[in-house]
């Protein structure tokens, strides 16, 4: 059997643009992703705190140590600058991968930087 689980997380980042008229995507900060292991043209799920909004995408690469956190697109229209956004990406594991793996968590402070990193424990 496989599972769907959760492999890394951008929590409360702030959205710093919305361009509706690009192809799609979402421009994100590289020490974010490097910090989660998330990968320029991996599918993510993004959830907006305050708009309640919920799509999928995927990640394109900013300038690093810039902050950015862009909304590209259609997606641009569900959400606006300012607004908080939690970014998940997901893998599927058997079993026993399942047992052992720990997500990444970036938990994002002022500017979009790195504030910590946290894993989630196996049951």
């Amino acid at each position: 059997m496989l599972r769907h689980a959760l492999l890394a997380k951008i929590h409360r980042a702030t959205v710093t643009f919305c361009e509706p008229e690009y192809m799609g995507s979402i421009t994100i900060d590289p020490d974010l992703l490097d910090a989660c292991g998330m990968r320029v043209s991996e599918k993510v799920l993004v959830a907006d705190v305050d708009s309640m909004a919920r799509f999928e995408t995927y990640v394109f690469k900013g300038e690093r140590g810039s902050g950015v956190i862009g909304v590209n697109g259609a997606a641009a229209r569900l959400t606006k600058v300012g607004n908080r956004v939690l970014i998940m990406s997901f893998c599927i594991l058997s079993d026993d991968e399942f047992r052992t793996h720990r997500p990444r968590v970036v938990l994002v402070g002022p500017g979009n930087t790195v504030a910590s990193q946290l894993t989630y424990e196996p049951d």
